[in-house]
């Protein structure tokens, strides 16, 4: 079968070199449209769920909140781990999937089965799910500074809460806008108790009056003069005023109690348990962009910068946006590193079979094949869901020392052959067919054994697994790619650039070029010593694999 590949390709010349120009033009779209990333993400597939309980001590945020919910998802179907957390406040639970679980699928069921859950949880527990992201999805992050000093940090909070916030959560591929630092401005309510005391009124009488004075009232229509008019009571708090003069009882004379009869009415900030100082010259408020699971990191980051750019405009004077993290610049440095080692590696090849085979074009034959290799590989990445990152474009790199080993065996073969019976044109691609033809099959076959010794990687379960996978992923698409083009592509074009018979003079070729021809020359006295003396190379041996134990 090899062999009548071989023969079809070289036979069917022009349509072989279009589906290779083809296969190129698929893998630089498909490299343009990968996802790029510094590192793998080698987090689980998993659901967060937080359910705040305000006020509450972490013991009882456990007994009533945590457990109740953690019981009844472990019953989620792929769930193979779920973790409780109770704090202050707050209760957060991990439910970590089997690998391969599609999230959306996994967030979808965590939904339902919280459905059924909120039966058994406080009335005032709404539990919600995290955001859409890894572990690796914290991408971007920025400062809000005024430089002016004419915000303060409340000022600066609402900025990022009510405008920056929202603006960004629209950008494609960003999941969550973190807010980080500054002061959450709040009405709040400081009670007297000796006053609320000497009125005969309770906590939850006034919780229960401002709930009813920050409150919407809506009527029906009145249809006057063939006009219809809609009846409202507004009922919103718009200033410290409106909150004081809410009426929380009645004294036996008639006369209302307000709020601020029994309280002190004021704006402050909520209770914060961090602070955010930049470069040591106070504090700031700050954002963190949290990629959604799956995107492309730098086009995500690229639109963030843009919005920003856009959104900078629309400030108080004064205030400015400063980066502070950007993953972008970490994603360039790692990938235009593998692409210089990458090039590398190929002028290095071109540079050796040109010296030692002294003959330049036979070198084209690898600088064609070599990175249409690679592309075919990246074609099989984009639609397998592998990303660019260090350890899929190093598993890349590792395989270009072995890829390049069936095209220099057909060069070195050719050369060979045409040297000691140069052949005719008539006769060329028959002679191309011939040569091909002696070591086709085992270069082929030795190739896919070299493509298969990875194979115990794929048995790698967990992090590990997504550590290491990608890496014998794309090693094994290059060499398998590298093997399909060393009996189709490689003969085309070996028959297109290796042509030479006689020289001027009429003299046959020499074997290679003066490097090769000296290496010989020095080879082939070591080699008969070798063969007179044996006993010298078996000391050697001997003397080395003693030296390694030791």
């Amino acid at each position: 079968m090899i062999d009548a590949i071989i023969r079809w390709s070289i036979g069917n010349r022009l349509l072989v070199i279009i589906m290779a120009i083809v296969a190129g033009a698929g893998g630089l779209w498909a490299v343009s449209n990968t996802p790029v990333d510094a590192i793998p993400d080698l987090t689980d597939t998993q659901v967060i769920v937080r359910a705040p309980f305000p006020g509450q001590a972490p013991q009882v945020v456990e007994d009533q909140v945590t457990y109740p919910l953690t019981t009844a998802l472990m019953a989620v179907p792929g769930a193979h781990t779920v973790r409780g957390f109770s704090m202050f406040g707050d209760s957060f639970i991990y439910v970590l999937f089997d690998d391969g679980t599609d999230p959306y699928w996994a967030r979808s069921r965590v939904l339902e089965y919280l459905s059924q859950a909120e039966a058994t949880l406080p009335e005032a527990v709404r539990a919600e799910l995290g955001p859409d992201a890894t572990g690796v999805g914290w991408v971007y992050k920025y400062a809000l500074v005024d430089r002016s000093g004419n915000h303060d940090l409340a000022q600066l909070r609402a900025l990022q809460d009510w405008f920056l916030k929202f603006e960004l959560q629209s950008v494609p591929g960003v999941s969550e806008v973190a807010t980080m630092g500054g002061m959450v401005r709040q009405y709040q309510v400081a009670v007297d108790p000796n006053a609320l005391r000497a009125h005969g009124l309770t906590m939850g009488q006034l919780q229960q009056a401002i709930s009813r004075g920050n409150a919407e009232a809506g009527g029906s229509l009145i249809e006057m003069a063939e006009a219809e008019y809609m009846v409202r009571a507004s009922g919103y708090i718009q200033s410290l005023d409106d909150l004081r003069q809410i009426p929380v009882g009645v004294l036996a004379d008639g006369i209302p109690v307000l709020l601020q009869d029994v309280a002190d009415i004021r704006r402050g900030p909520a209770p914060r348990r961090g602070i955010i100082d930049l470069d040591g010259q106070g504090e700031v408020v700050g954002g963190i962009i949290v990629m959604r699971q799956g995107e492309n990191a730098r086009d995500v980051i690229s639109a963030v910068k843009q919005r920003l750019d856009e959104l900078r405009p629309g400030l108080p004077e004064g205030v400015e946006i400063i980066e502070t993290y950007d993953r972008s610049a970490l994603i360039g440095r790692a990938i235009s590193t593998l692409w210089e080692k990458l090039a590398l590696e190929f002028l290095i090849v071109v540079l050796v079979i040109a010296l030692f085979l002294w003959h330049f074009r036979s070198s084209l034959v690898l600088l064609i094949t070599l990175p249409l290799g690679v592309l075919i590989a990246y074609i099989v990445m984009y639609f397998q869901g592998i990303n660019a990152n260090i350890m899929s474009l190093g598993g890349i790199i590792i395989s270009i020392g072995v890829m390049v080993d069936a095209a220099i065996v057909l060069i070195e073969n050719v050369h060979r052959r045409f040297e000691r019976d140069p052949p005719g044109p008539d006769e060329h691609w028959q002679a191309i067919t011939e040569a091909t033809l002696e070591v086709g099959r085992p270069i082929f076959f030795s190739l896919l054994i070299v493509a298969l010794s990875f194979l115990p990687v794929f048995a790698l379960q967990a992090q590990e697994g997504r550590l290491f996978s990608p890496l014998a992923f794309t090693k094994t698409y290059a060499m398998a790619a590298s093997a399909g083009l060393a009996i189709t592509l490689v003969p085309v074009l070996m028959g297109y650039f290796v042509r030479f018979g006689k020289n001027r003079q009429g003299k046959t070729r020499r074997d290679g070029g003066p490097a090769s021809r000296a290496l010989v020359t020095a080879y082939r006295p070591l080699i008969k010593s070798v063969g007179q003396h044996p006993w010298i190379v078996t000391g050697l041996a001997a003397l080395l694999m003693v030296s390694m134990l030791y």
